[in-house]
């Protein structure tokens, strides 16, 4: 499956869940946080990773990547669906042997930057790498994966996404280096404190 529209589909149990229970503060910020990445529902969170592992089981990848510390719950599930390993980049005091990658990348959310880390113990040369994670806002972190997965000498072969802030055009920088992407559910809006998604066909 690698048709846009099938990757994107909006996946109905978690658009209605962000449209009736989700924080909005401002114009920005979008917070399921009860849910999906502070209080994990874990029937939920295997449900939407089983459904995220069906949209990338098309590239047969043999290693799952994502960044400490949101990305590892959907992670785990799409990698335990897929039967492939689990990868992930550290961030919070990011000690790991050499040889090793990272990348430097600014935070919105938290203010500064924070590095990202990952050993090339476990991402080999020719590693079919895809890359999850729970929010697509700018694409700065998923960009950062995707250059130091290739850095390892790894092909990444798509990227896929719980939730996806559509106006913040994460999407594009991410297809700009030619990976596919796939999301359950694109925020297009915040305002007067909802959220304006594109809604599942009927």
């Amino acid at each position: 499956m690698t048709n846009y529209t099938e990757l994107n589909a909006p996946y109905g149990p978690l658009v209605s869940r962000i449209e009736s229970e989700a924080t909005i503060i401002g114009d920005q910020i979008l917070k399921i946080d009860h849910f999906l990445n502070h209080r994990i529902e874990p029937a939920f969170i295997m449900e939407l990773g089983r459904e995220l592992a069906r949209r990338l089981s098309a590239y047969q990848p043999s290693v799952i990547l994502t960044a400490e510390a949101s990305g590892i719950a959907p992670g785990l599930v799409v990698a335990q669906a897929l039967n492939v390993p689990l990868v992930y980049a550290k961030k919070y005091a990011p000690q790991v042997e050499s040889p090793f990658i990272s990348r430097v990348i600014p935070s919105p959310t938290k203010g500064g930057e924070t590095k990202l880390v990952l050993s090339q113990r476990y991402i080999q040369p020719g590693a079919r790498v895809v890359i999850v994670d729970d929010f697509l806002s700018n694409g700065r972190t998923a960009v950062a994966l995707v250059e130091m997965a290739r850095e390892a000498g790894a092909v990444v072969l798509g990227a896929g996404f719980v939730v996806e802030k559509r106006f913040k055009l994460g999407h594009e920088s991410i297809a700009a280096l030619e990976v596919p992407v796939a999301t359950l559910a694109q925020v297009e809006r915040l305002e007067n404190g909802k959220a304006i998604l594109h809604q599942p066909a009927r």
